[in-house]
This record gives C-alpha cells, structure tokens and sequence, in this order.
C-alpha cells in the first residue's frame, strides 16, 4: 500500500516547510486528524494567531486544507497527504540550499523527539524500553548498493502502511513508533577501501 504524499520540489515551498512549528502541525494533523487552529495551539502550546498564520502558509504550499466543519462557525484543517517528500539530488543549487535548511530543519525536530523519547523512558514498560531506542551500524557500501538497501526497507515498513490509513486493522497493544533512518556518509579515509577506519563509529550501542 502507498501512503498519500506530496512532493516539494519548488525553492520557496522547501523553505517554507522548513519551520518546526509547521512541521509539528502537519504531523498532528496527520496524527489526529482535522483541527481548527485554536484546537491544535491547544494541542501545541502555542498561541492561535500564530497557528493560524502558519497553516495559511502550509495551504499555499499545498500542505494543508480546509475540512468541513460540524457548522458554519467552525472552520477546522487538515493535511493534503501522509507523507511529505523532496528531492535530495537535485543540482539546482537553489533547490539544494532549499533542502539543506529543511532537512536542518528535520534534523532539529528529530533531535527534540529523542530527548522527549529519554525524558519519559524510565516510565515505559520493561516490553517498550527493550525494543526502542538509538543504535547505529557502520556499513562498507556503493551508492547502488545503499539504494537497493533504502528499497529493501522501504518495502519492509511499507506493510505497515495500512495501519496508519485505517487505526481498526491495529493490533491491541500497538503503540505509534517513530522510526528516523538516517543515512551518513563518513569522512573518507585511507582505508575505505577496506579494513576499519577511524570513521567506522561504534556499531550497534542500543
């Protein structure tokens, strides 16, 4: 199953996703469904006029919509798609410092998740703090090679994409696990070629 996405590729729409307030109301759009404004600062601690604007400019780069609403005074939102995208290639060097800053940006709000994810671990049953947390694996690999791997686990997570559209095929006991991949090429060095380098890191450290 395919997850609805939407694909930036424009300079200015790259640069403006690339704000985490906006990036946190997608998600919870994606998360919880519609929501007016004043639902979601809610929801975000946040402010409603500052909600307001930044889904107004969500819509404009096609982020986010207006839902109907239980009546004509409510006016909730939601997300256009479940997946947003962009292209990491491109040599358009506009494009490229575009996708720099938002995936700085992303990188950000990964790094806030994990440190919410340590602060509230020790409450966690013994089941959930066995099978979460960081690790890493260095991998000696080509460019092709790295693809096909990306595909492989694209096509592993893809099986679960059914539970996010429709929450009745979830399991009892599931639980929402954000899964960041990160993909990191290490400083070359003259050994790459083969053998441990200094850039090799310490493998899984769960």
């Amino acid at each position: 199953m395919s997850l609805p996405r939407v694909k930036l590729s424009d300079p200015v729409a790259l640069r403006g996703y690339a704000h985490p307030l906006r990036m946190a109301l997608i998600g919870l759009l994606r998360r919880e469904g519609p929501m007016t404004a004043t639902r979601a600062a809610e929801r975000l601690d946040e402010n409603v006029p500052n909600c307001s604007f930044h889904l107004r400019q969500l819509a404009k780069y096609g982020l986010a919509e207006r839902a109907p609403g239980a009546d004509a005074r409510e006016r909730p939102w939601r997300a256009t798609a479940l997946v947003t995208s962009w292209d990491d290639a491109s040599d358009d060097p506009r494009v490229r410092a575009a996708t720099d800053a938002l995936n700085a940006t992303q990188l950000a709000h990964y790094a806030r998740q994990a440190e919410e994810h340590l602060a509230r671990r020790a409450d966690e049953p013994t089941e959930w703090r066995t099978v979460t947390g960081f690790s890493d694996q260095p991998l000696y690999v080509t460019a092709d090679e790295m693809a096909a791997l990306t595909a492989r686990m694209d096509a592993l997570l893809a099986e679960y994409d059914g539970r996010i559209i429709d929450p009745s095929t979830r399991p009892a006991g599931a639980r929402r696990v954000t899964l960041v991949r990160l993909a990191l090429l290490g400083v070359p060095t003259p050994v790459d070629g083969g053998g441990t380098g200094s850039d090799a890191g310490p493998g899984n450290t769960r």
